[in-house]
């Protein structure tokens, strides 16, 4: 047993270890790149980098190709850690080596923690509009609003998620339960009178709404960051007295249904994942500068009113590149412009582990500093001394 534990140890702690996880690594970047072209920057995040294994479909089973980024990671982590707490004890002349070893764990860390907790939103304005949620780019959710109250909506939420499951989703909340019975994740939606010749449409289960008289047509999904997936579902709404009928619900659509059960309104509607924040933010201004006598942008800005009734804020903020907002742990960043509809785009991004990249290049470029100065300390000493010893009679 305990030659075991050796062996166990003596293999993580290996040189050589280091060594093949960092050509993995250099490996895992490479093909990454290369399948960058056909998936996009965020699909290839998830299926290379924040994965265990990579899997590839090879007519149409996963088959596992390559380990992943959170594999190789996790190992180069635990070779890091037992090398560092195997091979070197505390000493002022192996702290700079400590000090570049920290760096490196921090920063393998940093990256875990990035890719595990991290949220990226966008908030879209025009001048003079007041928002207090953002939406996400790549996810939507199933939205529920009781509309009867003359004060307040009551809104219930389902992630898009549970509509491919082909479950019955039954919320505490709402006095009725969901049905999904179809979900595509990109979908074009067209009216049937419209419909193209030869251009094949799934059944429409729609019983009531606007949803009869459209065509669905599945897409491919799509991974282009610059392009959008427009989900859509055919959602039953059934009751205790029966079926409330079937709804087409999809992303393209800018006004949800509506119907009447138990004296009160609702409202459905499949909309961008929201986030909603204890304050709110006004568009007062969006500039585009450009440089005098060209079309090259030379600079965007929105300027933000900030409102917080809770801890009764309420200020001006200028956004523009590399100066963004930070508040409440979100950062809000310029993202897009559109000064001709006085319209903006600001990235929402929530980032723990925003400081740990900064902290572990301090650390690494510490011990660099103190290993250096150390070892150019210990030449000068080296230097000194055989300047000042005597010279031997065979050398006179």
């Amino acid at each position: 047993m305990r030659e075991l534990y050796r062996e166990f140890i003596r293999f993580f702690v290996s040189l050589k270890l280091t060594v093949w996880l960092l050509v993995l690594s250099a490996l895992l970047v490479f093909f990454a790149t290369l399948d960058q072209v056909h998936l996009g920057i965020w699909a290839v995040q998830e299926k290379w980098f924040k994965s265990l294994i990579v899997l590839h479909q090879i007519k149409g089973f996963p088959v596992p190709i390559f380990p992943g980024g959170y594999f190789i990671g996790g190992l180069l982590l635990v070779n890091l850690v037992l090398a560092h707490l195997k091979r070197f004890a505390f000493s002022w002349k192996k702290a700079g080596i400590q000090l570049v070893h920290g760096g490196l764990i921090l920063m393998l860390l940093g990256e875990l923690f990035t890719g595990l907790f991290q949220e990226e939103y966008q908030l879209q304005l025009n001048e003079g509009q007041t928002r207090n949620y953002s939406q996400s780019w790549r996810h939507h959710e199933l939205a529920v609003v009781d509309t009867s109250s003359p004060s307040e909506d009551v809104v219930t939420v389902v992630p898009e998620s549970h509509l491919n499951r082909q479950t019955d989703i039954q919320v505490p909340a709402l006095p009725f339960r969901l049905v999904p019975r179809a979900y595509y994740p990109n979908a074009a939606l067209v009216m049937k009178d419209q419909l193209p010749a030869g251009q094949l449409a799934v059944e429409n289960l729609a019983t009531t709404g606007l949803g009869p008289r459209f065509a669905v047509t599945p897409a491919e999904v799509t991974y282009d960051p610059a392009k959008k997936n427009w989900p859509a579902a055919f959602v039953e709404v059934v009751s205790a007295e029966g079926s409330l009928g079937v709804f087409l619900l999809s992303a393209l659509f800018t006004d949800p249904e509506s119907f009447t059960y138990a004296n009160r309104t609702w409202r459905l509607s499949l909309r961008p994942e929201r986030a909603y924040k204890p304050y709110s933010l006004t568009l007062l201004k969006v500039t585009h500068d450009v440089y005098a006598g060209t079309d090259i942008p030379k600079n965007f800005s929105s300027r933000i009113r900030l409102t917080n009734p809770e801890g009764k804020e309420d200020r001006e903020v200028l956004i523009y590149m590399n100066n963004p907002l930070r508040y409440q742990g979100l950062t809000f960043y310029q993202y897009q412009m559109d000064a001709a509809k006085a319209m903006t785009v600001l990235q929402v991004v929530r980032n723990p582990s925003w400081l740990i990249p900064y902290i572990s290049c301090l650390l690494m470029t510490l011990g660099l500093l103190w290993q250096f100065s150390a070892h150019l300390l210990a030449f000068f000493r080296k230097r000194a001394a055989t300047a000042a010893a005597p010279a031997s009679p065979l050398s006179a």
